[in-house]
């Protein structure tokens, strides 16, 4: 991180003494590298593979250099990217009975290499993922495909095993966990791709951007791709630097030495909306800011203690205070914006000598230190979250202030992002289930499809259900979610859902996400879907 405090004591010595140069309106202030874009984020990959991303920093980097089939515009609406079209019923691309989907790429999308991308490279990718072998974060929606068939290099027909209604807007598409096509051409030979060179150095891409360098603990470096399909980027070259603390990164763009703070916190708000030569742009996202139990836990693992600990939360108070007014406390996971949210679900309501009562009732008692235990256990709880992002460190402190009123113990331990959400196989803290409480952010796909998080078969390394929850009625619900592609019948099915939710508490969701992202008043054409930033940067311009 050397090169990147270097860089930070360089602008502070700026501060002390430049001062701003106003250019005319509509002109580019001196200050700005013509064509150049320069971006902060607050960690270092760990990788840069596509199918091996297990951050919203990897998946952002990746999409700059890599191409789904299907991405979403700024409303959330499905487009294409390298398929020709997006597969309806309508248009035959969906058949009758829901079980085949058929995909006609672009003729003009190419590797860097100059060959084209084809229907192998959307096999193979498929492939890949499924393969036990490879340390994908996610199989969800993947696992349900039977069969895929090539006939031709632009025709890919995939087979499900059932009916699966969120499958289009899940397949290399924007989804939970979006996947990017790889070329099969350069993969194929190897029997897993966890240590491969191309993770390090990615020399083969299809994206607006191409690979140049990745200079450790400091930047990664890429230039235009000229024969990107969309037409020629209107930025030369895109510089992501490794900024690991907020402020570092607030004072770098307040002196112009980057562009853009890629997500940064909420907490950061009134000091970012203060910045003259910056500005927020805002995104309504399918996510929540949350925590998570571990069930596996044998006092977790009691319906009781989870509500008691969500009565003890004061969730408005938590929005209020932590996001500075700027989003409202969340009922459950699903956004009120959403056509599959119900505004008739009411989740715990905070009440201190409720919770415990609800304590009490599952044979917790406070000891004489203020301490419940149960059979002379006393309950005492892990409490993690990342040590990058300024709000994840308040809310840790809040809850565990919060639960000590109630006689919980909380110890508080914080970890780099890259190894708090690495893969289980790579000893990743939450899809290993190294804690018994989880502070975090959650950010999912256009559709509302939230299975890969509460069903029984999505236990890591099979999706996201890292509270280890199951449920039959869950599992029942969900079903109907899934299986039915009328969207009246999807929503009663999510109306089910979330109701369960708010009866068994395997997640507490705090607010919903309305991330902020950070820019200067010289970037321009930065229109974020509500799933990935960087899904039209060909558009930007600087």
């Amino acid at each position: 991180m050397k090169a990147a405090m270097a860089l930070l004591a360089a602008v502070v010595a700026c501060l002390a003494g430049c001062t701003k140069n106003a250019s005319a309106p509509g002109m580019r202030h001196p200050w700005t590298h013509a064509g150049v874009l320069r971006i902060a984020v607050t960690e270092e990959p760990k990788n840069l593979n596509p199918l091996l991303a297990g951050t919203t920093i990897e998946i952002f980097i990746d999409r700059l250099m890599f191409e789904p089939l299907l991405s979403a515009d700024a409303r959330g609406d499905t487009v294409p990217m390298l398929a020709a079209g997006v597969p309806t019923q309508a248009n035959g691309g969906i058949s009758a009975d829901g079980l085949t989907i058929t995909y006609r790429l672009r003729r003009d999308a190419y590797w860097s290499d100059g060959l084209p991308v084809t229907s192998r490279d959307v096999e193979w990718s498929w492939r890949a993922i499924e393969n036990p072998n490879n340390d994908a974060v996610s199989r969800h929606g993947y696992d349900e495909v039977r069969a895929i068939d090539a006939p031709d290099a632009q025709t890919v027909v995939v087979h499900l095993k059932k009916r699966f209604s969120p499958f289009v807007n899940t397949f290399f598409a924007e989804s939970d966990q979006p996947y990017d096509v790889l070329p099969a051409h350069v993969l194929a030979r190897y029997p897993n791709i966890n240590n491969v060179s191309f993770n390090a150095r990615p020399m083969v891409d299809d994206g607006p951007f191409r690979f140049v360098e990745w200079r450790r603990a400091d930047r990664i470096l890429l230039d235009a791709n000229p024969r990107f399909f969309e037409g020629v980027p209107g930025l030369k070259r895109v510089e992501i630097l490794f900024v690991p603390n907020e402020d570092s990164a607030i004072n770098l763009l307040r002196a112009h030495a980057v562009d853009y703070i890629y997500q940064p916190s909420i907490q950061t708000y009134p000091t970012l909306r203060s910045l003259a030569d910056a500005r927020i742009v805002w995104v309504n996202v399918n996510g929540f800011e949350g925590v998570e139990f571990n069930l596996s836990h044998p006092a977790l693992a009691e319906g009781r203690v989870r509500a008691a600990i969500a009565a003890a939360l004061d969730k408005p108070t938590l929005a209020l205070t932590l996001t500075h007014g700027q989003t409202v406390a969340a009922t459950e996971d699903l956004p009120n914006w959403m056509w599959a949210f119900d505004p008739a679900v009411r989740s715990v309501p905070f009440d201190i000598a409720g919770a415990r009562q609800l304590l009490a009732k599952a044979g917790w008692v406070a000891g004489p230190d203020g301490i419940v235990a149960k059979k002379g256990r006393p309950l005492e709880l892990l409490l993690v979250t990342d040590n990058a992002i300024a709000t994840h460190r308040s809310e840790s402190l809040l809850i565990q202030a919060a639960l000590k009123r109630i006689g919980i113990a909380v110890d508080v331990k914080y970890y780099p992002l890259d190894l708090l959400y690495a893969p289980q196989a790579m000893g990743g803290i939450q899809h290993g289930g190294k804690f018994d409480m989880l502070v975090y952010g959650w950010y999912a796909g256009i559709d509302p499809d939230n299975s890969s998080e509460l069903t029984c078969d999505n236990f890591p390394p099979h999706g996201y259900n890292d509270p280890r929850y199951c449920s039959r009625a869950m599992d029942a619900a969900q079903r109907t979610a899934l299986s039915n592609y009328d969207r009246s019948a999807r929503k009663a099915a999510y109306s089910k859902i979330e109701h369960l939710l708010a009866q068994d508490n395997p997640m507490l969701f705090f607010w919903w996400q309305r991330q902020q992202e950070a820019i200067s008043v010289d970037f321009h054409g930065f229109h974020p879907n509500p799933v990935v930033e960087s899904w039209d940067a060909w558009r930007w311009s600087i």
